[in-house]
């Protein structure tokens, strides 16, 4: 995003009036959670980069911009979705650059970003008078699409309050604390987890299938079993598919969330084994070329070991 103050744009405004949302990042997940935020009666401009984001954006019926410039100065919420801290760091960057950051603006970050990014962006956005929320969220693009995502929520208790109505749209907020920060701190136990969960499912399937097993008649038997789990119902099924299947969440996104559990278990000397071995399997997947796939293709990486040994003879 340029910070050029030069740059004239055609300012955004969505039917029925100036926005009171602006919300930033309508990805996969990002776009039904803008939808339900309109459907709660909020007057969005979603705004993203891509051409096709942005189309799909206005097929759902909101105003679009493809930079936060086209729609600053702005009294208002800014709803950060965006997919890395780098991205939060230049949005940023780029409200500060053009004097756009406001004292009636409040800043509510959902990304998965980690603590140590969101507490310095909170600290520039505080520092020029904005009110900022630090409140990740979990559940998926099918929990997105219904309003049932959990948020976890931090920051100062006031604040949201007042926010409770929007936060609501999108699904159960649970106040974690008061310092920014302590959002994605447990976003990223939720993400240790996650990223385990979507290995051991593939792991499991894979297992089935050399045992000369149906692995769909074996998720179907085991899912509601013991040893079931969200994202073995989740991602069982997309499992089962092809490497063209319907892209909700992708590796690469995997591939940051488990580093960013990486650094901040190394920032405190915490052992995780597991982790670092789901951590290895999104890597093996992004040399497979499978990076912008979904995330339930790391299933390939036990399926090309598979076939390596087929072809060698081994069992």
């Amino acid at each position: 995003m340029s910070t050029d103050k030069t740059v004239a744009y055609e300012v955004a405004v969505p039917v029925g009036g100036a926005p009171d949302v602006v919300f930033v990042g309508v990805g996969a997940i990002g776009l039904p959670m803008a939808t339900r935020l309109k459907l709660g009666g909020h007057r969005i401009t979603a705004v993203d980069p891509f051409p096709t984001a942005r189309a799909k954006a206005e097929d759902t019926g909101l105003s679009t911009a493809a930079s936060i410039l086209e729609v600053l100065p702005f009294s208002g919420v800014v709803v950060v979705m965006v997919a890395t801290a780098a991205q939060l760091s230049e949005l940023v960057t780029t409200a500060l650059g053009v004097g756009a950051v406001l004292p009636d603006q409040t800043w509510i970050v959902m990304s998965t970003v980690g603590p140590d990014a969101v507490r310095i962006e909170a600290g520039r956005l505080s520092a020029a008078g904005a009110r900022v929320l630090d409140v990740p969220v979990t559940g998926g693009v099918a929990r997105a699409s219904t309003g049932e995502l959990t948020l976890f929520a931090s920051g100062d208790r006031d604040v949201i309050e007042e926010e409770r109505q929007l936060l609501g749209c999108l699904g159960t907020v649970r106040v974690v604390g008061t310092a920014i920060g302590e959002g994605q701190s447990v976003k990223v136990v939720n993400q240790h987890l996650c990223s385990i969960h979507i290995v051991a499912a593939a792991e499991a399937l894979a297992l089935a299938a050399r045992l000369g097993l149906d692995p769909g008649a074996v998720l179907d038997l085991v899912s509601s079993g013991a040893g079931g789990s969200w994202m073995l119902n989740d991602r069982g099924p997309r499992m089962l598919e092809d490497t063209d299947v319907t892209v909700t969440s992708t590796i690469g996104i995997f591939v940051k969330d488990s580093n960013l559990v990486a650094t901040a278990a190394d920032q405190l000397g915490a052992d995780i084994p597991l982790l670092r071995a789901a951590q290895e399997r999104y890597t093996r997947a992004v040399e497979l070329g499978l990076e912008r796939r979904d995330d339930s293709r790391v299933i390939e990486t036990y399926q090309v070991e598979a076939t390596a040994r087929s072809d060698a003879g081994e069992r």
